[in-house]
Order: structure tokens, then C-alpha cells, then sequence
């Protein structure tokens, strides 16, 4: 199987991008398949990551974009175009963004099996927190956006309540609800040695300025240091596109010698940026969709802080992560939230054990392989509905029995080169037949209507059994 992902990634630093990277390095491991990556323009000449095959055709805020990437695409003749987006990717001006959103769209109609990860709705965002100056126009292009990307043969969602949205408003379009998973593919259980020693660090990472701030954090930590000197404040990440210089801004208010800003953190030093944390702490004031930061403290096994709100709230419900919330705006109780974590190691290893526990259920590989079997299962259902089609032609038609054999035989070879193409998938299947067998909800969870909302088919009657009923039938 070839597949194209169309995804911001490293080393660009735009939303998504480690998101990208980690969905191409699964990919990546699976044998037989082929993948190439079609992502962002960098701002200046930079090496790629060893081991990908990238091209860059596409660019952030360019109306070029999409004719660039259909021609790529187009030149590669990919099974399965994989779009990874949210509704900012292709651009934070209104025209480029929208244009961008109709990709999938137009790859489909280009006859390519395209399939979307949407990782917000505009429904759910805060168009206030985000920076928007135009709130009723974006909700009137976000409608007409989600419309079109629903166009594409899937779209893929990480919160059930997403899924529920898109049925309820639109009524549309094949969607499936997915894990985000943990990004980093093997999840690690925490050293607590390296953590309160000698001191504890609080990790505040993402991009910042719009509903992520940090002007509550940097208050909370005022109090937080009467009570736990040792305490340490570590910020990482950037400054959101909508909200260029805020981090130096916040940086100059700053005088705290135990707040320290560490800008943006390359790949390879997250491992070790995590593991050093006692907590991780999210002060949002609105949410954008499933949190990566979230799943990423997961992986390590690191305790959670969060402002009590709906999307956090969901991934602790949903996902089982260990989550402590606060009021949001409230510097008391974030205060407060903090220091309980952080004097009591009991706790703390009871919410790193559970972190880890959840994140060993929804490893990164498991939620590629999810993936992979629909692309699978619909590339065999797109061979057998053009057989359908071919033997529903009415029988006077000239040329009609032979229509259908060709269309059977395309079908067949199709579905031996997906056969030959994926030949890990199989015994992938088994494996995880068997754990499933073996540990329930313990181990990794079944694909479920919860968390595959792809068309159904009910159990056939057990009258079926009896031949008598058959022949009467």
C-alpha cells in the first residue's frame, strides 16, 4: 500500500507537525508499505529527518497550495492520501485556510482514497480565546468547511463528543472517532529519581497566547514557592501564530530566578524534558481539541494539572488519564491544585503509574494499525461496489457480462496487491486478537463502536441456521 501524508513536519515548526512525524514513523515500521510525506514549505533551507521521504509542496497562508499538492499527488499515484489537519493548517487567514480545508475534497474527486484526522471543530473552539476579530464569518466558514472535508471517504476524530456533533448538526459523511495516542510510540514507565531532585519541576509546553496563558501560572507560582521552595517552573514551546511576542513580553515580567524559559524543544530532548517533571500543568482558558501535551505527560508518566474544562474533562473520562482540575481563572486553586501533588509522592506515583497505565492502551502503534486496517477495509469495498454497480447494469445492455468480469478481476487483483502490499497486517491482527483474548480491559482496548464509528451490520439471525427457514426465504 502507498500512502501519502499530507501534514506540517520537522523540522517546521507549525501546528501539528510532531503530530505528522510521529503517524509517518509508525507508518514507517509497518512492512511492505510505502510512504511519502507531503508537507509544509520550511522558512529557510534546513536538512530533513534521515529515514523520510518528504516533499515539500504545500505552503502556510498561500493560495498555491492547493495546485502544488494535487500535482504531487497526482505524480505519486497513492493508494491512500492521509490528510492531517485542523482548520489553521493550511493557513490563520480566512481565504487560505478555507482553500486548504477543501484538499481532501478535491483529492477525492481527483479519484484518490482520501481520509482525514481532524483534530478540532469549530464548533467547540472559543472564538474569542483564539484571537478571531470576525466571529460570525468564521462560524459561517466553519460550517461550510466541515461540509466540504466531509466529502472525503473518512474522517477521522479524537472525542466521541466530536463524533456526536458532526451526526447531530451535519448527518454525514463516514466518521470514525480515534485515539489521539501517546506520542511517543513506547510509552516509558517514570524514573522517579530524576524527579524532586533536588528539585521539583512544574512543566508548563505548548504554543502560547491565545487560550493557553500563562499569566495565572506565573502568579500561582508566587504561592506555590511560600510553600514548596524547591519548586521550579519550566516553560517550553512558542509563541502561537495568532500571538507573536507574547512569550517575551511574559518573559520580561518575569523576575523570578526560578522561572526558566526553554523556548522550543527539538524531538529528541522531549524524553528527557518529561521525565525530569514532577508535573505537568495545562492553565487553559478554552480548549481546541484533544490535548497532545496531555497524552505526551502519559507517555511519561507524569501527573496532570488541567482548568476544568469540557475537552479535558473528556480525555480523564474517555482515556482514564490521571487529571487533577482547578477553576479556570482561579490562581488560588491552581495554587493549591499544585502544591497537593507536589507534597504528597504518594499521589504522585499513584497518577504516574495510571498515566503510563493509559498510555500502554493506546500506544502510538496500535492507533497506526487502526488506522491502516479501515484503509485496508475500504480499498476492498471500493472493488466490490464497482462489481455491484458492473452486475446491476440491465442485461440487454451490450457488452454487459463482460463489464462485470473486468470489474471482478480489477477487484481481485486489487485485492491481492493489498494482500502482498501489507503483509504484517495479518499476523498484526492475530496478536492483537489474542491480547485481547488474554487481558481485556486490561490490555490494549477492542476496536469498539465507540472508537470506530464506521458502518455497521447486525449479527445475522441464528434462523438463518435452520435450512428449512432458508428455503423459504
Amino acid at each position: 500500500m502507498n500512502i501519502c501524508l499530507v501534514s506540517a513536519f520537522p523540522p517546521s515548526q507549525r501546528a501539528l507537525n510532531e503530530y505528522g512525524f510521529h503517524i509517518a514513523r509508525e507508518l514507517r515500521e509497518i512492512p511492505g508499505l510505502s510512504l511519502t510525506v507531503l508537507g509544509d514549505d520550511l522558512p529557510s533551507p534546513k536538512p530533513e529527518i534521515d529515514g523520510f521521504r518528504v516533499i515539500r509542496c504545500w505552503d502556510f497562508n498561500s493560495l498555491q497550495s492547493p495546485a502544488r499538492l494535487l500535482r504531487a499527488i497526482r505524480k505519486l499515484q497513492p493508494d491512500v492520501v492521509w490528510f492531517n489537519l485542523g482548520f489553521a493548517s493550511f493557513g490563520d487567514e480566512p481565504l487560505p485556510a478555507f482553500v486548504g480545508i477543501t484538499l481532501p475534497a478535491l483529492s477525492r474527486l481527483n479519484g484518490f482514497d482520501t481520509h482525514v484526522t481532524l483534530h478540532q471543530l469549530m464548533e467547540t473552539v472559543d472564538l474569542k480565546d483564539a484571537g478571531v476579530r470576525s466571529p460570525l464569518m468564521y462560524k459561517v466558514g466553519g460550517f461550510l468547511a466541515t461540509q466540504v472535508l466531509l466529502f472525503a471517504n473518512s474522517v477521522s476524530v479524537l472525542l466521541p463528543a466530536y463524533r456526536d456533533i458532526l451526526r447531530e448538526k451535519y448527518g454525514r459523511g463516514a466518521v470514525y472517532v480515534r485515539r489521539h495516542g501517546s506520542l511517543w510510540g513506547r510509552p516509558e514507565y517514570p524514573d522517579f529519581s530524576k524527579r524532586g531532585n533536588p528539585s521539583h519541576r512544574i512543566l508548563a509546553f505548548g504554543k502560547w497566547g491565545t487560550y493557553k496563558r500563562l499569566d495565572n501560572m506565573v502568579e500561582a507560582f508566587q504561592l506555590i514557592c511560600e510553600q514548596v521552595p524547591e519548586a521550579e517552573l519550566i516553560i517550553g514551546g512558542t509563541d502561537h501564530p495568532k500571538a507573536q511576542g507574547y512569550l517575551k513580553a511574559v518573559q520580561l515580567k518575569c523576575s523570578h530566578p526560578r522561572i526558566k524559559f526553554v523556548g522550543y524543544i527539538p524531538e529528541q530532548e522531549i524524553p528527557t524534558l518529561f521525565q525530569s517533571s514532577t508535573v505537568v500543568v495545562m492553565p487553559y482558558t478554552s480548549s481546541a481539541g484533544s490535548s497532545g501535551i496531555a497524552h505526551l505527560a502519559a507517555s511519561y508518566g507524569v501527573p496532570i494539572v488541567a482548568s476544568d474544562i469540557g475537552d479535558c474533562r473528556q480525555l480523564a473520562e474517555e482515556e482514564g488519564l490521571a487529571i487533577d482540575f482547578y477553576e479556570p481563572g482561579n490562581v488560588r486553586a491552581l495554587a493549591d491544585t499544585l502544591i497537593a501533588i507536589l507534597e504528597n509522592p504518594t499521589r504522585q506515583r499513584e497518577m504516574a503509574v495510571q498515566n503510563v497505565s493509559s498510555a500502554l492502551r493506546m500506544s502510538m502503534p496500535e492507533i497506526i494499525r487502526q488506522y491502516v486496517r479501515t484503509f485496508d477495509r475500504q480499498q476492498r469495498l471500493s472493488g466490490l461496489r464497482t462489481v455491484s454497480r458492473a452486475r446491476r447494469l440491465p442485461r440487454w445492455m451490450p457488452m454487459r457480462s463482460w463489464m462485470a468480469r473486468r470489474a471482478a478481476q480489477k477487484a481481485f487483483r486489487e485485492s491481492l496487491n493489498l494482500v502482498a502490499a501489507t503483509p504484517g497486517m495479518e499476523e498484526a491482527r492475530i496478536q492483537e486478537r489474542d491480547a485481547h483474548s488474554r487481558f481485556g480491559a486490561d490490555g490494549f482496548e477492542p476496536e469498539t463502536r465507540d472508537h470506530d464509528s464506521g458502518p455497521s451490520f447486525p449479527e445475522p439471525s441464528s434462523r438463518w441456521a435452520d435450512p428449512d427457514f432458508r428455503n423459504r426465504a
